[in-house]
């Protein structure tokens, strides 16, 4: 048995991805898998569809925001040292161009900006295929020791 509490941020998500589970159980309703992680840095895909559509016919707000957030909680987790847990404290989001189901595929990368001993800020970009932005996120999350 893995002792998650002796390993950093990094060698978690390695551990994790290594046993062939998903990243978090919300990626199956996301179509959301990894792509790639470092130290400080996360990427994810996700695909949109029509169960994500909301009341105008466009993917909701949220599907953007949860990639967004995702990736930021995910990049802090990659910079924990051992007996460290973070959680969000906020994050804004700018939506800047819609998403439908023919969008196809899009990629989010989360990148920490700085991190301290107690907080760390964030920032994300979603893309489609094209490299076309779409969604941009900042965040900040707060890093204190683990039960």
């Amino acid at each position: 048995m893995t002792d998650l509490a002796s390993m950093t941020g990094l060698e978690q998500l390695q551990a994790h991805l290594a046993s062939g589970a998903e990243i978090a159980p919300i990626a199956q309703h996301f179509g959301m898998s990894v792509v790639s992680f470092a130290e400080g840095e996360v990427v994810f895909e996700g695909v949109p569809d029509r169960t994500h559509y909301n009341p105008i016919g466009t993917v909701h707000g949220g599907f953007a925001a949860t990639l967004l957030d995702s990736a930021c909680g995910t990049a802090v987790h990659t910079t924990l040292r051992p007996g460290q847990a973070y959680t969000s404290l906020e994050i804004k989001v700018s939506f800047l161009r819609p998403m439908t189901a023919e969008t196809g595929p899009v990629r989010v990368r989360g990148r920490v900006v700085k991190s301290g001993a107690r907080a760390a800020f964030v920032e994300a970009e979603l893309r489609d295929s094209s490299e076309v932005l779409l969604a941009t996120a900042t965040s900040t999350c707060a890093i204190f020791p683990s039960r």
